[in-house]
């Protein structure tokens, strides 16, 4: 039966390994939900990071007299 779901091989070294596994039974969860959780994660704090800086540089081109109101955008 295959698969429902995509699955991705990696190399660790036995540290690593032995964290991983201590991390995961703390939760209540296998290693392979604790990777997914953690790529997640680190996925979230990339977008964030990303829209930040996308804020960040809107803010210094933001010219007030070319923008509109707040009437004039939901008219």
């Amino acid at each position: 039966m295959p698969a429902t779901n995509p699955r991705v091989s990696s190399v660790i070294d036995h540290e690593l390994l032995g964290w991983l596994r201590v991390k995961a039974k703390s939760h209540g969860i296998s290693v392979s939900l604790l990777i997914r959780d953690l790529l997640m994660s680190l996925r979230d704090d990339d977008e964030e990071r990303f829209w930040a800086l996308e804020g960040e540089e809107r803010l210094q081109n933001f010219d007030r007299k070319n923008a509109r109101s707040h009437e004039d955008a939901w008219r």
